[in-house]
């Protein structure tokens, strides 16, 4: 189970395709994993009828996957306004040497969100030139999507790739903690994509 949260967070409908686990045995285990501390349920931004399971973060550091055979050279990161959190990722893995990197939204806002810019700032990422952008201004297939945000995910992804899903919380609603609070955990996340993939 712990294999299968590695790099996407999960339903736990999900997880109980992915371990063939019937429904009370895969409870069991969840709640033992978070009475551990090794996993944290939440509700979805999207469909609050869902529910996703993530490894917590301390458990992920103790975690050491080995690397995929082909690590993703074309790599897009979406959310709903592609105005702060995929912003965030892709100007984090561009900071790398590894492929190129694209953000996208399903429903783009006019412009970054101004506390985006200044969140990445305060880490040393420059987001002023940044712009949102649709799925009609990126490529048709990459290697690997990933999902920055519920709504997003829960929607159709108009791009052909192995998706993940990271349910990072939107920052919208919140003051500038929340924004630091988004850019740190995918900073975080995506450090842990790198050393899986590099």
């Amino acid at each position: 189970m712990v294999d299968c949260l590695l790099d996407s967070d999960r339903t736990p409908g999900e997880l109980a395709a992915m371990t063939g686990l019937p429904t009370n045995l895969l409870a069991f285990h969840l709640r033992g994993l978070e009475d551990a501390g090794i996993v944290e349920r939440h509700r979805s931004e999207g469909d609050s009828r869902r529910r996703y399971v993530r490894l917590r973060a301390e458990a992920l550091e103790m975690a050491w996957p080995p690397r995929p055979d082909t690590p993703p050279e074309r790599i897009l990161f979406v959310c709903t306004h592609n105005s702060a959190r995929s912003q965030f990722a892709e100007a984090l893995w561009s900071r790398g040497e590894g492929g190129e990197a694209w953000s996208a939204g399903t429903s783009p806002a006019e412009r970054v969100h101004p506390r985006a810019v200044a969140a990445a700032r305060a880490y040393g990422v420059d987001l002023s030139g940044a712009r949102p952008k649709g799925y009609d201004e990126v490529p048709e297939s990459v290697d690997l999507v990933v999902s920055v945000c519920d709504r997003a995910f829960e929607s159709d992804i108009a791009v052909a790739g192995t998706t993940v899903h990271w349910s990072v919380p939107d920052p919208i609603r919140g003051g500038d903690r929340a924004f630091e609070a988004a850019f740190v955990e995918i900073a975080q996340r995506v450090d842990r994509l790198w050393s899986r993939t590099r």
